[in-house]
């Protein structure tokens, strides 16, 4: 007994145009190698292009409906009344995989249909529900439109921004700069399915005074496929620590250590800025452990108003002796008030 085309393709005979064309996308996505490693998956991918072969070709099916395989294939005697009356000999020579490319609008479209997010769970009985097209239906209306594709009748949805740190010195925020930073991201070929990656340089104008947190948008610069609108690259403005100073807002702390003996005789501190100057700062007070002395405008431009800045704020440390003889604790005893 010869073969049935239309089981091969879970078909009733007699099926129509339409109900063969979403049963071969159906066997042919379920069996197709890449994806079903199972013995025997790459043999039942090559008879479903045959039978597809077949009854999707009007002269090929109507011998094939009244004389079966060996009537098709010529070896019971089948004839073709075609007005030469030969008889009809077919032989499948075609390549599965090309027939699939064909069907599908591209040369290698079999990655696309599988998950982009490495997900192997699919139901491979009902292979289209991982696009959410309403079933096969609305998958055979998409394709019928977009010739070039299925993913051309999708609606592109845009991906999460891509967000990267950028590390800055308080130097660098002092006085502005330009950073250029290298991506490297997918881009569609001109066939709208196949990728090829590149690397792109972004240029980035730090403005004096920018805060922690500042955010530059460079949009569309992320992976392009053929199922998506790219992601915004975002890059974030982030502090590097500093040897000397620490950060608020626009102002700038400076650890002020000095000696017992100067916070209570009065003492003079040389503070660095960023710029480089030494300004020297001197006090003849009492200096209590945690009091701040502000030095104004020596701290970091103001993002909105880069001609004014901040201040630089002189935190004072107290360093107390580790220890005491016994003439200066007599000493104190008589100096200190109680």
């Amino acid at each position: 007994m010869g073969k049935d085309y239309y089981s091969v393709l879970g078909l009733a005979k007699g099926a129509s145009e339409d109900e063969i064309k979403k049963a071969y996308r159906k066997q042919a996505l379920r069996y197709h190698p890449d994806k079903n490693k199972s013995p025997g998956a790459e043999d039942k991918f090559k008879e479903v292009a045959e039978a597809y072969d077949v009854l999707s070709d009007a002269k090929k099916k109507d011998i094939y409906d009244r004389f079966g395989e060996e009537g098709l294939k010529g070896s019971a005697g089948g004839r073709d009344e075609g007005p030469s009356g030969s008889s009809y000999n077919y032989t499948f020579h075609g390549d599965p995989r090309a027939m699939f490319a064909e069907f599908f609008g591209g040369r290698s479209p079999f990655d696309h249909f599988f998950s982009q997010n490495g997900d192997d769970d699919m139901d491979m009985n009902d292979p289209f529900a991982a696009f959410g097209m309403g079933g096969l239906g609305g998958f055979h209306s998409s394709f019928k439109s977009h010739p070039g594709g299925p993913h051309r009748g999708r609606e592109k949805k845009k991906d999460p921004p891509i967000v990267h740190e950028l590390n800055m010195s308080l130097e660098e925020v002092f006085s502005g700069c330009t950073k250029k930073m290298k991506i490297s991201r997918k881009r569609l070929n001109p066939d709208g399915c196949t990728m090829h990656s590149e690397d792109k340089i972004l240029t980035v104008d730090i403005k004096r005074g920018w805060k922690e947190g500042t955010k530059i948008t460079f949009p569309r610069e992320g992976d392009e496929t053929p199922t998506n609108i790219p992601a915004d690259v975002v890059f974030v403005v982030k502090d590097k620590p500093h040897p000397v100073f620490r950060r608020e807002g626009s102002d700038i702390i400076y650890p002020a250590k000095i000696s017992l003996r100067e916070a209570l005789c009065g003492c003079t501190v040389n503070a660095p800025t960023l710029d480089g100057r030494i300004i020297t700062v001197t006090s003849r007070e009492v200096v209590k452990p945690g009091m701040k002395k502000r030095i104004v405008g020596e701290g970091l431009p103001l993002s909105k108003c880069p001609e004014k800045r901040g201040d630089m704020i002189l935190d004072f440390t107290v360093k107390f002796p580790d220890k005491l003889g016994q003439s200066s604790r007599d000493a104190l005893k008589q100096i200190l008030p109680l």
